[in-house]
């Protein structure tokens, strides 16, 4: 077992590859599960939510805060042109993104610094995801928007857009946290996919960003213009079951890739457990951790990150205080959660690749563990995913279990023994044990590794090698 624990993640201790001044463009693999290259190449898309990046930050601020997300191990960030908080003041170099807030009259130097934004984020390998708009200027709904939007400029704005951004690095995220809630509405969606598609000919992969519990496949179940799903398990509770978010869309007779792309936010309230208006408990980095883990076992092709302070860079020598925010964006650029969505990449890029396992294969089966003696719940379900071929087997334990498990998949692993059955710390990658050796037919059970102090919470990554042929 010694050579697992040299595969700790220890490199994490460094820089990732900075790299990607012509990053190749992006598809959706032929299992239509997952996202790919166009050199055919897995891309397991790990993002950041800095909504606001255009809006609020200057030029030395900017490469603040994409050299330290690309350190991390991100290689995705979701900003917005049109922004949601003030946007009837301009950025940080005093411009305003439209003439009279027209959408067919966009200004120039507005849209210089978006393109200076974007290129500085390909220089470190970082593509942006990119929307056009925050859903309150075409469903105000709550907030202050102005609605702007109609079917008609919509499609002259976002054609527009497509043609600037043709030849760079970019996602299109259509919706922007507001419903569907009539036929406009879903006409100048409509509009703006189509407009997208006629200014970049279609060479950029398009998705949607739906409200809190929502999916874009409540609204598209369907749509030609839509790639992949998108849906927003969001801060309203601990636990939430966002991997049957990722099973609805799976199941769908139109499959297409899956991804939870606003979870819990580290350093966000849990808004279910406000008290007269105030936050009494915050999500940490287990919560966004469990999150990611059970998302990206349950069939997500990557996960996308956030905090409370980031998605609006929180600062009160600028700004007042919105939405509850508490901690000053720059010192929450190293909540202890950001690094740990680098070690999952890490894990399933690199360790899984070091060891011959195609992360891409994997697939939700809850049949392959039961919890020892205790009724499963959204608190302790733990997320279970094996191959096809059963070569391997990856089974996330949240923790809150204090009897350990059983493991039943010897039938889908093909009735073999694995070789090796390793748990992992999945806040660190760290080896923590050798699990347990595997024999007969029968369940077997899985003690804890040691967690140290109170072990039962923590929570841990078990992961299963079947044997080779002889």
């Amino acid at each position: 077992m010694k050579r697992y624990a040299a595969l700790g993640l220890s490199l994490l201790s460094g820089l990732w590859s900075l790299c990607g001044a012509d990053l190749p463009e992006l598809r959706v693999s032929t299992d239509k599960r997952h996202l790919e290259t166009t050199d055919g190449k897995p891309f397991f898309l790990l993002g950041d939510t800095a909504w606001e990046l255009f809006h609020r930050l200057d030029r030395d601020e900017t490469l603040l805060y994409l050299n330290k997300r690309a350190a991390q191990g991100f290689n995705t960030v979701f900003a917005v042109a049109l922004a949601e908080f003030e946007f009837h003041l301009p950025n940080a170099a005093g411009e305003l993104p439209l003439e009279n807030n027209d959408p067919t009259k966009p200004r120039e130097a507005y849209f210089s610094h978006m393109d200076w934004v974007i290129d500085e984020a390909a220089k470190l390998g970082l593509r942006t995801a990119l929307l056009p708009t925050w859903g309150d200027k075409w469903n105000k709904k709550w907030g202050k928007g102005p609605e702007i939007f109609t079917p008609e400029n919509a499609a002259v704005f976002c054609e527009w857009l497509g043609r600037r951004y043709a030849d760079k690095p970019v996602i299109w995220v259509l919706g922007g946290d507001r419903p569907i809630e009539n036929d406009n509405h879903r006409a100048i969606i409509r509009a703006m996919a189509a407009g997208l598609k006629k200014g970049d000919g279609g060479r950029h992969l398009v998705t949607y960003h739906p409200q809190g519990r929502k999916n874009s496949s409540d609204f598209w179940p369907d749509e030609s213009w839509l790639d992949f799903h998108m849906f927003q398990s969001g801060h309203a509770q601990r636990f939430f079951a966002n991997y049957d978010m990722n099973a609805k869309n799976l199941a769908l007779a139109a499959l297409k890739p899956t991804l939870d792309g606003e979870p819990c936010y580290e350093d966000h309230p849990v808004r279910g457990l406000m008290k007269d208006g105030k936050p009494t408990e915050w999500f940490d980095d287990k919560d966004v951790r469990m999150a990611a883990w059970r998302s990206v076992l349950s069939g997500a092709c990557g996960h996308v990150y956030g905090t409370h302070s980031i998605w609006q860079f929180h600062d009160l020598t600028k700004r007042k205080q919105q939405t509850d925010a508490r901690t000053p964006w720059k010192e929450a650029l190293d909540l202890p959660g950001a690094k740990q969505m680098g070690v999952m990449r890490q894990i399933i890029e690199k360790q899984f690749f070091t060891e011959g396992l195609d992360w891409t294969k994997l697939r939700r089966d809850d049949s392959l563990v039961t919890l020892n003696g205790i009724e499963v719940t959204s608190q302790n379900k733990p997320m279970a995913a094996v191959t096809e071929d059963g070569s391997f087997a990856v089974i996330y334990v949240p923790g809150f279990a204090k009897n350990g498990l059983f493991f039943n998949g010897h039938k889908q692993m093909s009735g073999s023994i694995p070789e090796t059955a390793m748990a992992l710390d999945p806040a660190t990658g760290d080896f923590l044990s050798a699990a347990a050796t595997i024999s007969g037919a029968g369940p077997v059970y899985m003690p804890m590794p040691n967690l140290g102090k109170e072990p039962w919470k923590g929570d841990w990554l078990l992961v299963l090698r079947k044997a080779k042929d002889k």
